[in-house]
């Protein structure tokens, strides 16, 4: 059971911090007030995420619904894959990474799910609260603020913010755990790649007993 301990302590970890921040801002901010917390650089700005990524939703009557269950079955799925993934003892920072992804997706599936209920943030018109909650955002980083140049295609003249979206804890977990693997993959998979060449190696060095009896008799 030890194997398990470390991204057991990670999901929770992460799961509880994102849901006491949720919780924090909805008790002592309104919806759409704004906090700076390092100058011009970050803010904890109140808003809440209908649907998918950056405020994306499916614009039918049951499209929340339909895309909060389809977040429980890929977390079913990612679970599944962890927990094979610590079973066959995977690279210890490629499990913590998988743990992050999962944490963050739970985190906001915590939101989908009860929200509606627990804090009466489903949309007006929703045929159930139940899976129907919106997601808490708060983390803003207006890094960069500025125009686009006159010369610029489309958007010539327009404001320019980077980072624009409003995110929070689960979404930073999911983009950490995401990066890390994308960026460590060469060194998550080396062990892999390296089995086969040590299998053959060690049967090399030490025979089978029937090669054994052969070289005896020779």
């Amino acid at each position: 059971m030890k194997k398990y301990i470390i991204p057991f302590l990670v999901i929770i970890s992460v799961i509880l911090c994102d849901q006491l921040l949720k919780l924090w801002i909805h008790e002592t901010m309104t919806l759409g007030q704004e906090r700076a917390v390092l100058g011009n650089w970050f803010y904890l700005h109140y808003t809440e995420n209908p649907g998918m990524a950056f405020g994306m939703e499916l614009s039918m009557k049951y499209g929340k619904l339909i895309l909060t269950c389809f977040r429980l079955i890929v977390v079913i799925g990612i679970i599944w894959y962890l927990i094979k993934l610590i079973i066959e003892q995977a690279n210890k920072w490629f499990i913590i990474c998988v743990s992050l992804v999962v944490a963050g997706a739970m985190g906001n599936i915590i939101d989908s799910t009860f929200y509606g209920i627990l804090l009466n943030n489903a949309p007006y018109g929703s045929p159930t609260r139940w899976f129907h909650g919106r997601v808490i955002d708060m983390l803003y980083f207006p890094v960069i603020e500025g125009h686009f140049p006159e010369w610029f295609p489309l958007w010539k003249g327009e404001e320019f913010i980077f980072f624009r979206p409003v995110f929070n804890l689960a979404d930073t977990a999911i983009s950490t755990g995401v990066i890390s693997i994308f960026v460590f993959q060469k060194r998550f998979f080396a062990h892999k790649e390296n089995e086969p060449v040590n299998e053959i190696a060690e049967t090399e060095i030490n025979p089978t007993p029937h090669e054994e009896d052969i070289q005896n008799q020779n």
